[in-house]
This record gives structure tokens, C-alpha cells and sequence, in this order.
């Protein structure tokens, strides 16, 4: 049987939302019946390389984008696309380059999808150019996914969003991991020696629409308003890592933050939080707001946050023009209550990776006949 061939475009495959949400699918899909190869942007091993690799999947490379190299950028995708016109579908998740490479995957003959996994904008580039650089990617891909309605809207308009050529296609977990264990929650705090303490967990990119350091200001003003142990969990990484870091030392609070880095064991790791915050500026879907909610944890986030991603009631939005006293409210109350096992309000919802996974192999089936 001629195997389904699908070619990812991303930056790089590290562990960020749509690379993890792209992963779990990758596990899960008929191997038999489709093959996932990844374009990548930079020249590097990514953090799930070894495993892409053990399923037979290629990895291809091409100079990161950067604007000002719009001919050269340009000149490399045709060629690639060129060398490489066997694909049946190319999946693109980078937006501000995405009119670029999918136009050249079409000169080919190559179906193409265009995914929105934000709300907002990248950050390398001022607003109003990034709108402009992502403009045209409406009138050249062949169909359209975002994580949410409003990531659809934002990205490609609401004319694309209304017609039958898109569709909001959820980040699928694998929701029994996330299971809530209090015997792995006292092995974890006693193995990253925070016993006794209450932990606030966050995860997530270290990048500023993530707004982390509003994270350090809460944690200096809670622990010196409540007469309680505060530990700060991050985990993660990014640019915004460095900056992090200087400011949690200038703080004098670097016995309360942890930073844990890249980690490859996040659903096990919940288990160790006591409370999920969340205070990005903008966001599309978050998968690790999915996950903290599957592991029962009570959550706290930003009013940005779509409705989209909410399932249970112990998650309250709390706008960032409020002040930290409310903030602090509002997490200390959710702390009262108990943690519960959310497995099937996630399956529910239609976040679980095994019906998510069937109805990507159902698009990618019924799309790749149209080449």
C-alpha cells in the first residue's frame, strides 16, 4: 500500500505546544498508512529528532526567515520543493513565512494546509508587519486549521473561517497520563526537596506573551502576604529564560523559583503542582492549560484565554489590569478545594489524541486524492 506522504513545516522540533501536539499524533496515527518528514528552520537537533527518526520520518532543513532574506528564503523553498514533489500534503505550522513555502508547494502539484496555533502575533516582528507577512497565506493554502475560532479569525479572516475549507482542530492529550497521583506528588516534592510547600506550577515557552514575569511579582507578593510556603515551578524554556532568571536572583527569591528546563516527563510533573497559573497576554489554545486540567489541578489564567479551553469549574480567568491581591484571592480559594480526575471532561470535550488522530487521518486521506 503507497503510503500517505506528509510533510510538517515548523522552526524546530523542541517541546512547544504545536511540536508536542504534532508529536502526539505522530505516535498515535496508522504508520502503515501515512509518513510524517519535517521541514525545519534551524540548524540544529531538535529535542524529538531521535524519535521522529525512529519511525522512519525524514528530517529536511532550511535557513530560518528572517525578512530581509524574502529572495533567498524564497529561492531555497522552490528548490526544495522541486527536489522534493512527491509529497501528498504540506502541513505548515510557521505563519510568517507560510504564503512562501506553500506557494511553492503548490508550483509542484502538492496539497497544502495552513494551521494557526495562536491568537497573537510572533514577536520578531512589529504587529502590523507580521499581519502583513501572514496576509496572503488566506489566498494560497488549500485549506485551513486553526486551535481555536479566533486563531482562525486573526490569521487568515472570517471569510475563511465561515467557509467550508477550514476547521478548528483540537490539541489532543493522551488524557490517561495526566491521572492525578497524591502518592507521586509526595515523591516528587520530597525528590525536588520542596516538602511541606504549596507549588505553583507553570509551563510553557519563555517568551514575553507569556508574561511569566508577572509569575516572579506574585510569588514576592504572596509570600509576603501569606503566612505559607510558596514554591515557583517553571518549566520550560526560551528566550525570556535569561531575563527570568537575573530577575528571580535581583528578587532574592531564588530558593523559592524552580526552573526545571525542557522537560520530556510534563504529565508527570503535574502531579507535583498544587495550583496552575497562567497569565499570558495572548494566546490560541494552550495545550498545557489542556493538560493541567486533565491532572485535576486547579487553574488560573488570564482573561485572554478562550472559553474554548476551559471544561471543568475550577478554572477562573482573572484579568491582568486586576491587581496581584486578586490574583492571590483567587488562588488561594481555588486551593481549598479538591483535585479531581478530569478525564472524561477532556475526552468530552474532544481533546483526546485518539479521536483527534482519526479525524486528521480522515483529512489527510480525503485531501490527498485531490492531487
Amino acid at each position: 500500500m503507497k503510503k500517505i506522504k506528509i510533510l510538517h513545516v515548523i522552526g524546530i522540533m523542541d517541546y512547544g505546544g504545536a511540536e508536542t501536539m504534532i508529536m502526539n499524533l505522530y505516535r498515535k496515527i496508522d504508520k502503515n498508512k501515512f509518513q510524517f518528514d519535517f521541514l525545519v528552520h534551524q540548524n540544529r537537533e531538535g529535542a524529538f529528532d531521535k524519535e521522529i527518526l525512529s519511525y522512519g520520518g525524514k528530517i529536511f532543513c532550511v535557513p530560518e526567515y528572517k525578512v530581509y532574506n524574502y529572495f533567498s528564503y524564497r529561492r531555497t523553498c522552490e528548490k526544495f520543493f522541486h527536489t522534493h514533489s512527491n509529497y501528498d500534503i504540506v502541513h505548515g505550522h510557521i505563519e510568517s513565512c507560510a504564503s512562501i513555502y506553500l506557494n511553492e508547494a503548490k508550483k509542484v502539484g502538492i496539497y497544502t494546509i495552513a494551521h494557526s496555533h495562536s491568537a497573537g502575533f510572533q514577536s520578531f516582528v512589529p504587529k502590523v508587519l507580521y499581519d502583513l507577512l501572514t496576509h496572503n497565506t488566506r489566498y494560497v493554502a488549500d485549506y485551513f486549521f486553526a486551535c481555536s475560532i479566533q486563531a482562525g479569525i486573526n490569521r487568515f479572516g472570517k471569510r475563511v473561517v465561515d467557509s467550508d475549507r477550514f476547521r478548528v482542530f483540537n490539541n489532543g492529550i493522551e488524557t490517561q497520563k495526566y491521572i492525578f497521583s497524591d502518592a507521586r506528588q509526595r515523591e516528587l516534592k520530597s525528590e525536588w526537596e520542596i516538602e511541606g510547600k504549596t507549588v505553583i506550577g507553570h509551563v510553557g515557552r519563555m517568551s514575553k506573551e507569556k508574561n511569566q514575569k508577572f509569575l516572579l511579582n506574585l510569588l514576592e507578593d504572596l509570600c509576603s502576604s501569606v503566612n505559607k510556603e510558596f514554591v515557583l515551578v517553571f518549566v520550560g524554556d526560551g528566550p525570556e529564560r535569561a531575563n527570568l532568571e537575573a530577575a528571580t536572583e535581583e528578587k532574592g527569591m531564588k530558593r523559592k523559583v524552580i526552573f526545571t528546563g525542557i522537560r520530556k516527563d510534563v504529565s508527570d510533573l503535574m502531579n507535583m503542582f498544587d495550583v496552575f497559573v497562567f497569565p499570558s497576554i495572548y494566546e490560541g489554545l494552550p495545550i498545557a492549560l489542556v493538560e493541567a486540567q486533565a491532572s485535576g489541578l486547579p487553574c488560573v489564567v488570564s482573561d485572554v484565554i478562550t472559553d474554548q479551553a476551559i471544561f471543568v469549574n475550577n478554572v477562573k480567568k482573572v484579568s491582568l489590569k486586576e491587581s496581584n491581591c486578586i490574583w492571590i484571592t483567587t488562588i488561594l480559594d481555588l486551593l481549598n478545594g479538591e483535585r479531581t480526575n478530569n478525564c472524561e471532561a477532556i475526552k468530552k470535550a474532544g481533546f483526546d489524541v485518539d479521536e483527534t488522530v482519526k479525524e486528521l487521518e480522515n483529512v489527510y486521506e480525503k485531501y490527498s486524492k485531490k492531487r
